[in-house]
């Protein structure tokens, strides 16, 4: 009987492939990176802690014995980690597709390395900056691929464009939401960036509907319930769906996808809407040239007439 929807049984072969996936040893990204090994890619690990990542790895490994596998140290809160694990992922002799899959959630009030607000400095910044830096390496590979990971959390959204750094306010949920819009934003300019040049390089989004992972330890009572609040969420394992598709499947360049069954928040994964504010132009060239003054790093791609 056909599914209604891509799943983790719809990835597939990826043998001679190489894919970094940012985030890897928990959650998600852990999901993500089993499966590839499993369809015989290499998985390079972007992780901060060694010995999680090395965990991670051992649990995959288990399962698929012929795994290849690699720790990338990797740290989305500094910029210099972040430019660090691009000079060394750089080094593969190909990469096919970067996940930006590590994120935070919800946290206090705290900052980055650079001292940029948490969220969006992990959660946007950090992802344009490793995007950046690794699209010439991307660039040489025919059908490679950058996927960006937003959320539901981005429709209604809005960025403080006059306080980024939350110097004036902080509302640790309206900065994740706003930190997910700018994703959303960004691989929408990176994708018309992309083809407006010419690069053999496509981008796409995705989310995972609501699934039951690490990211809400900073939920407070949300964390509490999270056992029961479980049967009503994606799994990890089913979060990870729309990133699999988003990274091996067929997708439409700049295409949005994520779980097609209850109200977007789980199930199998297909192509799904965004919000109207994340598919302005105006704004999100406003996001491309604020990332490129903040982290100073500039991806070096024209804009799309």
């Amino acid at each position: 009987m056909k599914r209604n929807g891509f799943t983790e049984a719809d990835v597939p072969d990826q043998s001679g492939k190489c894919f970094v996936v940012t985030g890897a040893n928990t959650g998600l990204g852990f999901e993500v990176s089993r499966v590839l090994a499993a369809r015989g890619a290499r998985v390079l690990l972007a992780c901060r802690d060694q010995v999680k990542a090395e965990a991670a790895m051992a649990r995959i490994s288990q399962a698929s014995p012929k795994a290849n596998l690699a720790f990338l140290p990797f740290d989305q809160a500094d910029l210099t980690s972040v430019r660090t694990a691009a000079e060394l992922a750089a080094k593969e002799p190909r990469v096919d597709v970067l996940i930006n899959n590590a994120g935070v959630m919800s946290p206090p009030l705290m900052r980055t390395k650079q001292g940029f607000e948490l969220q969006f400095g992990v959660n946007h910044l950090g992802c344009f900056a490793l995007t950046a830096l690794l699209l010439p390496k991307l660039s040489d590979t025919k059908g490679a691929r950058v996927v960006v990971t937003s959320s539901i959390a981005h429709r209604g959204a809005k960025i403080d464009w006059d306080d980024l750094n939350a110097e004036k306010g902080y509302g640790r949920i309206r900065r994740y939401a706003a930190s997910k819009l700018a994703n959303a934003l960004f691989f929408y300019e990176l994708d018309r960036r992309l083809r407006a040049s010419g690069s053999p390089v496509t981008a796409v989004g995705c989310h995972p509907g609501i699934a039951a992972t690490d990211l809400v330890r900073h939920m407070g009572a949300f964390q509490i319930l999270l056992p029961l609040i479980k049967l009503f969420l994606n799994s990890a394992e089913m979060g990870a769906w729309p990133t699999l598709q988003a990274a091996t499947g067929r997708v439409t360049s700049g295409g949005y996808y994520g779980p097609t069954g209850f109200q977007g928040k789980r199930g199998a994964s297909g192509e799904v809407q965004r919000s109207a504010e994340a598919l302005d132009p105006v704004l999100a060239q406003r996001l491309w040239d604020v990332s490129v003054d903040m982290t100073g790093i500039d991806p070096s791609l024209p804009p799309a007439v």
